[in-house]
């Protein structure tokens, strides 16, 4: 089981969040591949914790799908399936519509510039071809707007189900296009103009024309 060395250690956490963070990264980006069994004392060598912490987050990951136990006999990361994809986006899309809604009475100018600039990068990185950094700033994009919403909840579900389509991204080499680009500027303006009823359906067909795309060029 090859472990990176090199990482970076995420601060002011405890050492399970440490671990998991670090864990479930390197199952969305393939570090870990799927169906590789994970052996605790191993882990705990190479993120430089005891054994308590890992297996703290190892229960956590297996919640939330990320790996399979077997008590007495292994731990694995769970295999990965392009047909998922299908049903991931649409509650994702649910969700950012109503951020979308409840987001409106909050924002600021400067959240409305910081929404403009991390568009702009979105658009650099497309144009660049950098697909991983395009998802990354997609996703930052949306998370001002969940944050502008204030709501918990959403927050913590949203977080969850993202996690799990980035790790489709990577697996499956799927790229976003300026069209995405183009769709986040006219959510930009709807949101200035506070339209709740036109933002919901914008943020939802966002993600829905995603799927129509994904599952097109997959052929699934």
């Amino acid at each position: 089981m090859p472990i990176p060395v090199d990482h970076t250690r995420p601060v002011r956490v405890s050492a399970k969040e440490s671990a998991h963070l670090q864990l479930q990264q390197w199952i969305i980006d393939g570090t870990l591949q799927p169906g590789e069994k994970l052996v605790d004392t191993e882990l705990a060598e190479a993120l430089n914790l005891s054994r308590t912490p890992i297996r703290e987050a190892l229960q956590l990951l297996e919640v939330q799908g990320f790996i399979e136990m077997f008590p007495g006999k292994a731990t694995r990361v769970t295999d990965i399936h392009i047909e998922d994809i299908k049903h991931l986006l649409p509650p994702l899309a649910v969700l950012q519509a109503l951020a979308g809604e409840l987001a409106i009475p909050n924002l600021t100018p400067e959240i409305f510039g910081l929404l403009e600039e991390t568009n702009r990068k979105f658009a650099r990185a497309i144009r660049s071809s950098d697909s991983f950094s395009a998802l990354k700033i997609d996703e930052e994009f949306h998370q001002i707007i969940v944050d502008a919403a204030g709501n918990p909840y959403i927050d913590s579900i949203l977080g969850q189900l993202q996690s799990h389509v980035r790790r489709q991204f990577f697996h499956h080499s799927l790229v976003l296009t300026m069209r995405s680009h183009d769709e986040h500027i006219e959510i930009i303006e709807t949101l200035k103009a506070g339209d709740g009823d036109k933002i919901s359906h914008l943020m939802k067909s966002n993600w829905v024309r995603t799927i129509e795309e994904l599952t097109a060029s997959k052929g699934i």
